[in-house]
């Protein structure tokens, strides 16, 4: 294992950045713009009846109930590390392992459900859907980098 995940802060940040960054997909992807859902059911993700719709809404929700499930992890992982023994808290090392959590999210969920699984894109139907899911991967990659640019930081640089 990393020395850098031997840290549980680090490993806390990790885990919440994760849950936060896909809340942050799913939020605002899924729900605000409406670009997508975790399972389309056509081309552009549009639902044709009432009933497909219901039934991405209920797969969307049970996105939202793992990330949860990741979040709460993350908080007792945190609570965990913050026993008076634990050295080394910073919110800046917090920031970063939460940034890199959010962007491995978006790295795995881009190469995983957009590319390999196609089962769902950023903007699906778009002339240039695969555009939109590569920015999508490229941010990930480099929110993930600032965040492990931040931990790595030596303190009062």
């Amino acid at each position: 294992m990393s020395p850098l995940l031997n840290r549980p802060l680090i490993r806390a940040g990790l885990v919440l950045g994760a849950g936060l960054g896909g809340f942050a997909d799913g939020i605002v992807l899924h729900q605000i713009l409406g670009w997508h859902h975790l399972v389309c059911v056509s081309a552009l993700c549009q639902s044709a009846t009432v009933e497909q719709l219901k039934l991405q809404n209920t797969q969307d929700g049970f996105f939202h109930l793992g990330l949860w499930l990741v979040t709460l992890t993350g908080l007792v992982m945190l609570f965990r590390a913050a026993r008076p023994a634990e050295a080394g808290w910073r919110g800046r090392i917090l920031t970063g392992a939460m940034l890199a959590g959010a962007g491995l999210f978006n790295i795995v969920e881009g190469l995983v459900n957009h590319q390999l699984l196609g089962i769902h894109h950023v903007l699906p139907g778009d002339p240039h859907q695969l555009a939109f899911d590569l920015v999508y991967l490229v941010l990930g990659m480099v929110v993930a980098l600032a965040g492990f640019s931040l931990i790595r930081t030596p303190r009062g640089a």
